[in-house]
C-alpha cells in the first residue's frame, strides 16, 4: 500500500512516518517544506505535481501551539491549516487516493470546559487554529463526497510523547525546573493520547470511512499527569494553589502580560475539566487505546 504523508518532519507526522516505514506492506512519502522531503513543497503557498499514484494520503500537516498576537499571525493558521489543505485536494485531483485521512483536533468544538463530548457536538471554534481546522475539515467533506474518496478525521486531544511540544512541553520545563504548580488540586481532566497510538488508529480505519475523536480513554487530571511526570524526572511531589489564590494571580498576569507566569486562559485550562467520547471508533473498529499514565515517556 503506497502513502503519501504531509508533514512528515513534524512531531506527529515524524511518529506516523516512523511507524509505516518499520512495518510491512506500506510504502510511504513524506511530503513537507524540508528540501530532503521526496515532496518538498509549501502547501500553504502552491500547489504541486504528483508524480505516482497513492492509495492512502494521511494530512497531518497543519500550524499550532501558538497564540497569535497580530492580524497576520492569525491568517497564518488559515493560510497553512485552511489553504495548504486546499492546495492538497487541487493537487491530487489529477491521481485521487482511495482514502483521504486529515488529522483534525477537538478545537474545532471550540469549547473550553464540558464532559464526554461527542462527534456529533456542533463545531463552533473561532479562535484561529481551531477554526481554520473547521474550515479545513468541511473542504475534505466536500471534495471527498464529490470524488467518492473514503474520508476519515480525526479530531486529535492533547498528544502526548516524548518531544512533544506545546502545553506540554512547557508542563515539563516547569517541573523540572521546580515552578510548575497545580491549582485547586490538579482535579481538572483532560483528554490526551499517546502520540504513537495515531498511527496505530490510522492503520485500523484505512478500509472505512468516519470522523473520529481519539482520546486514551481514561482522561488524567492534572494532578495524575504532573506526578507521573515528576516521577520520572526524579522530582518532588507537585506544589499545589489554592483556587482563589490563582484565580487573583491570573487577573493581574491579564495586566502585565506575557512575562507573568499565570493569566485568566491559562487559569481556565487549568481548573476546567474537558473530555471528549470515543466510543464511536472503539465500537465500530473494536480499537484499544494505550493508557497514558502507564506509557508517558518525557
Amino acid at each position: 500500500m503506497k502513502i503519501l504523508l504531509t508533514g512528515g518532519k513534524g512531531f506527529l507526522g515524524n511518529t506516523i512516518a516512523e511507524y509505516f516505514k518499520c512495518n510491512a506492506g506500506y510504502e510511504i512519502k513524506v511530503l513537507s517544506r524540508d528540501i530532503n522531503s521526496d515532496y518538498s513543497v509549501d502547501l500553504a503557498t502552491t500547489t504541486f505535481y504528483l508524480r505516482e499514484q497513492f492509495d492512502v494520503v494521511i494530512h497531518a500537516a497543519g500550524k499550532a501551539h501558538s497564540i497569535p498576537k497580530t492580524g497576520i499571525e492569525a491568517q497564518k493558521f488559515f493560510d497553512v491549516n485552511f489553504n495548504g489543505t486546499v492546495n492538497l485536494l487541487t493537487s491530487l485531483e489529477a491521481s485521487l487516493p482511495k482514502t483521504f485521512v486529515f488529522m483534525s483536533s477537538v478545537s474545532v468544538y471550540g469549547i473550553s470546559e464540558g464532559k464526554d463530548i461527542s462527534e456529533s457536538h456542533v463545531l463552533s471554534a473561532e479562535d484561529p487554529y481551531g477554526k481554520s481546522k473547521a474550515l479545513a475539515e468541511q473542504e475534505i467533506l466536500k471534495w471527498c463526497s464529490h470524488n467518492r474518496v473514503k474520508c476519515v478525521i480525526f479530531r486529535l486531544p492533547l498528544l502526548v510523547g516524548l518531544g512533544a511540544p506545546g502545553n506540554l512541553k512547557s508542563m515539563i520545563k516547569g517541573i523540572k525546573k521546580g515552578y510548575y504548580f497545580n491549582i485547586d488540586g490538579g482535579r481538572a481532566r483532560r483528554s490526551m493520547l499517546l502520540v504513537n497510538d495515531v498511527p496505530r488508529a490510522i492503520e485500523a480505519v484505512l478500509d472505512t470511512s468516519g470522523i473520529f475523536n481519539l482520546t486514551d480513554g481514561a482522561h488524567p487530571s492534572y494532578k495524575e499527569l504532573s506526578n507521573a511526570i515528576a516521577l520520572q524526572l526524579g522530582k518532588r511531589k507537585i506544589y499545589n494553589m489554592p483556587y482563589q489564590v490563582a484565580f487573583f494571580l491570573a487577573k493581574f498576569g491579564d495586566f502585565f502580560g506575557a512575562k507573568f507566569p499565570i493569566n485568566s486562559c491559562k487559569f481556565r485550562k487549568l481548573t476546567e475539566s474537558l473530555t471528549f467520547d470515543d466510543e464511536k471508533i472503539r465500537k465500530k473498529l473494536k480499537w484499544q487505546s494505550s493508557s497514558v499514565l502507564e506509557n508517558i515517556r518525557i
